[in-house]
């Protein structure tokens, strides 16, 4: 939502034809953004470039930490779209890269499904925290989401994925997940969840979601893991944490909606914390 995940919000869209990155099968946007530690304790932002309905907004620091907004400026992804985040955090930098509002992925005028491709670099050092507001399968949508991450063996991240099936009484769209975790050569979780009509069968069972209409995922990467993890265990209902190969965890959860989601995925970062 991964990462997936969030950067067009309900209220406040521009018309899809505002946008000289429309094309006939759908808009393709593309955001960017660098941190590099600036020398001084702080991070710097050299690269900070979106386009279409991915404006990016550089909010008050905190800390040594740059904090960054993805703000949506269109409606979408529907159908036929493709959208594109890249990060990429050097050395000793440390960046908090979130979203304004939740996405609503909705249905186009085109067959085509949509795609939000996610890709995270951090460096020996760098830390970033990609945490994103919800993803919402809207019905009759389509929705493919891929989030890739790769980390040298003393980087620092913190990722957040939910996905909500359906707005309020609606049935949910195509959902398709796939998120890659890679510490170095070393590929610590690749792991798929496709939802919805079409997807499938067995998805809405008791072996994936028991009939919940949210999910969602927590990877906390540190350095410090490599020596001592945390144990596998419950975190209380519907949360389970995992210890992966190499400096890593994996906190998975599932809830009735997307309120319930994120306390369970909070409660369990603090856990980690």
């Amino acid at each position: 939502m991964t990462g997936v995940t969030g950067v067009t919000g309900v209220t406040g869209v521009t018309p899809r034809g505002a946008s000289t990155s429309l094309r006939a099968n759908g808009v393709h946007a593309h955001a960017r953004i660098a941190a590099r530690a600036d020398g001084r304790g702080g991070t710097a932002l050299p690269v900070l470039d979106g386009d279409g309905p991915l404006a990016l907004r550089r909010t008050r620091a905190h800390g040594g930490e740059a904090r960054v907004l993805l703000v949506g400026a269109m409606s979408g992804p529907l159908g036929g779209d493709h959208f594109t985040v890249e990060a990429e955090v050097g050395e000793g930098a440390r960046l908090h890269l979130g979203s304004a509002a939740a996405t609503i992925a909705l249905p186009g005028q085109t067959k085509h499904e949509a795609h939000y491709d996610v890709r995270l670099d951090v460096a020996d050092g760098g830390e970033l925290h990609w945490l994103p507001e919800q993803l919402i399968s809207a019905a009759g949508s389509d929705l493919h989401v891929t989030t890739r991450a790769q980390l040298a063996p003393g980087a620092s991240l913190v990722l957040r994925e939910e996905q909500v099936l359906g707005r309020v009484g609606e049935v949910p769209g195509r959902l398709t997940s796939r998120l890659t975790v890679r510490i170095a050569e070393t590929t610590v979780l690749d792991q798929e969840l496709s939802c919805g009509p079409g997807a499938p069968g067995g998805w809405d069972g008791p072996a994936v979601l028991g009939g919940m209409r949210a999910v969602g995922q927590l990877i906390v990467v540190r350095p410090e893991f490599a020596h001592e993890r945390p144990d596998a265990r419950l975190l209380g209902e519907g949360a389970a944490l995992m210890p992966l190969a190499g400096p890593a965890v994996l906190v998975s959860a599932v809830a009735p909606d997307a309120l319930a989601l994120r306390r369970r995925l909070d409660e369990a970062l603090t856990v980690l914390s």
